[in-house]
């Protein structure tokens, strides 16, 4: 059952006027931070460690040299954005500051693998069992350790030739550059579902969606 201060839309964005350094994205909170050094971003890490376990409230962090990519979102409920969440970022975003850390939330990509199928549950196990991945109630399944990009399913009784394409993520106020340097690299773009999402096709036939927030509910 979703917890008690799980976050509606409104009050998340609400929430993000408040934290500049971060994007709301396939639901939750992140940011990415580049620091001075290796050992800047993580002397960063260790600072966020210790937030974390004072608030009891632990996200989700991948250093990469001298870059911290961060997610925030509260299993208890549901994988939702909650208070704790903000009040985590707000906090975050402070140390941030006085590490001398800059966000470039244009680095924020998060990868998804979508396969067209008529009977998701043909092949689903499949899936799951080679990646090792969990499957969730909504039948897409995610890596428990967030290492691998998660695999969902496109149920259409008429599945693509190209039955695999690829869903880029991307933070709204990024994906208009995103889609103009797809645009300048030759591929052919379909804004019917824009701005949720822009389906990119390469020379070879080959699909992939630049997705946003926008324009989805909770």
């Amino acid at each position: 059952m979703p917890a008690a201060d799980a976050l509606k839309q409104e009050q998340i964005h609400a929430s993000l006027l408040e934290l500049p350094e971060w994007r709301y994205g396939l639901g939750a909170l992140r940011t990415a931070l580049r620091c001075e050094s290796s050992a800047a971003a993580l002397d960063l890490f260790a600072t966020i460690g210790g937030l974390a376990q004072e608030s009891d409230h632990h996200p989700d962090v991948d250093w990469r040299y001298d870059t911290l990519f961060i997610t925030l979102t509260s299993h208890d409920a549901g994988d939702r954005v909650t208070a704790r969440d903000a009040a985590l970022a707000r906090e975050i975003s402070k140390q941030a500051q006085a590490h001398g850390a800059a966000p470039r939330p244009e680095l924020l990509r998060t990868v998804e693998i979508a396969i067209d199928t008529d009977a998701p549950e043909a092949i689903s196990e499949v899936w799951r069992t080679a990646l090792g991945y969990t499957m969730r109630e909504d039948g897409s399944l995610t890596d428990p350790y967030g290492r691998g990009p998660a695999v969902w399913f496109q149920e259409s009784p008429t599945p693509s030739v190209n039955r695999l394409h690829v869903d880029v993520t991307v933070p709204f106020s990024e994906s208009a550059s995103t889609v103009d340097a797809l645009a300048n690299v030759g591929a052919t773009l379909d804004h019917e579902h824009a701005p949720m999402w822009v389906v990119a096709t390469d020379a070879q036939g080959n699909r992939l969606c630049i997705s946003t927030e926008a324009g989805r509910g909770d």
